[in-house]
């Protein structure tokens, strides 16, 4: 709950232009690729690209928050391939 707090007040109070946060980024894939189905999407080479150069799917998974609620629903979990398909087609 607090994470959550934390990357709103910061994205609200800094805004956008504030850089990434590499090692938090790091960390949350790191928890993502426990899991099967993300691991599955982590070795396909055009999506992994995604995680280390796009800089929106890397915003995307820089919050605490958002992550824990992607290993937990499935929904999240669509949100998130839907976001990386969009950004392959750019």
């Amino acid at each position: 709950m607090f994470d959550f707090i934390f990357d709103f007040l910061g994205s609200f109070l800094y805004g956008s232009n504030t850089g990434l946060n590499t090692r938090k980024i790091d960390k949350n894939i790191e928890l993502l690729k426990q899991q099967g189905w993300f691991k599955r999407i982590y070795e396909d080479e055009k999506y992994r690209r995604l995680f280390f150069s796009n800089k929106y799917v890397r915003a995307y998974l820089q919050s605490n928050y958002r992550v824990k609620k992607i290993i937990r629903n499935e929904s999240a979990q669509k949100k998130l391939l839907n976001l990386l398909d969009k950004q392959l087609k750019r």
